[in-house]
């Protein structure tokens, strides 16, 4: 089934202690339609600048993703991120940010990306993001992202949002944020009280936690030696955990907690180059490979 993304596109420059990438294609949309594609057609909506290189479209274009949602504004800038990591590769500093032409994005869906059953809200405003749903029509599942800055400056849009979707995936300090709570289980819990089904805490290199009605499990990351560039990583998750719930067009239990596993190996191999390059390099061969190995590393 065909899967809608809403988020950003951006150029990035990152900076690690081994290297340093300039004006590398990134954004949340970006990382999450490509780790979609290893299952699914992608509909991706976004917004860049009249500097955005048309060979970055071809390429989207060449993954099973559609980009007639993707906005070129003329003598725009495309946003642009610049970070550094530090030496154990989870604290990262934000050295510049210019939203550019993403500080003003008004999504408009063409016509039949509004059918789309399965829709992820990238990072975004909530006002943006809530204008999503208010073009769509009868989506099936619906998931949504979010950040500290929404969180703290657009609390009571939030609270909106988070009844009109059915999942939500943060990561750990913003999940304590959010409640101010710092037990893990007790904050994914009193999120899903405040109205999607399910809620999704990414924990970085210590996995994922669940939580819904009637499950609340762990799964951890996949061990990998070689962590490159982590950016993008939590997108790379949500694009392989939405990819497969798409593809087998079901998110009961059993098929949300297998969804997670593939979201942890995309994210896996997304850590391992900078951009896109480690993704560029594997098939689904390569996932499914990696998916039995993460099976017996489970089995006990």
């Amino acid at each position: 089934m065909p899967l809608l993304v809403i988020g950003s596109v951006a150029l990035d420059s990152v900076h690690t202690p081994r290297d340093v990438r300039e004006d590398v294609l990134g954004g949340s949309a970006v990382y999450f339609s490509y780790a979609a594609s290893f299952f699914t057609s992608v509909r991706l909506v976004g917004v860049v600048g009249e500097d955005w290189p048309e060979e970055h479209t071809l390429f989207l274009r060449s993954r099973r993703i559609d980009t007639r949602g993707l906005q070129v504004v003329p003598g725009g800038k495309t946003f642009r991120w610049r970070g550094r990591y530090e030496t154990n590769m989870n604290d990262r500093e934000t050295l510049e940010v210019h939203l550019n032409v993403l500080g003003d994005f008004d999504p408009v869906l063409p016509e039949d990306f509004k059918r789309c059953p399965y829709v992820f809200l990238a990072n975004g405003s909530p006002q943006a993001q809530l204008k999503v749903l208010d073009q769509l029509t009868g989506p099936r599942l619906v998931v949504a992202d979010t950040m500290d800055l929404w969180i703290r400056n657009n609390h009571d849009e939030l609270m909106q949002l988070f009844r009109r979707i059915e999942g939500l995936v943060l990561n750990d300090s913003e999940a304590m944020l959010l409640t101010g709570d710092e037990n893990l289980v007790r904050a994914g819990q009193r999120i899903r009280e405040l109205g999607p089904k399910f809620v999704v805490i990414k924990k970085g290199e210590h996995g994922a936690m669940f939580f819904s009605q009637h499950e609340t499990y762990v799964l951890p990351a996949y061990p990998t030696e070689r962590v490159i560039d982590p950016t993008g990583a939590g997108d790379s998750f949500a694009g392989g955990m939405m990819g497969y719930l798409s593809e087998a067009n079901n998110f009961d239990p059993p098929t949300l907690k297998r969804a997670m596993a593939y979201g942890i190996l995309v994210a896996s191999f997304n850590v391992e180059d900078f951009s896109l390059e480690r993704l560029k390099e594997i098939t689904r061969e390569d996932l499914e490979f990696r998916l039995r190995q993460y099976q017996r590393m489970l089995s006990f």
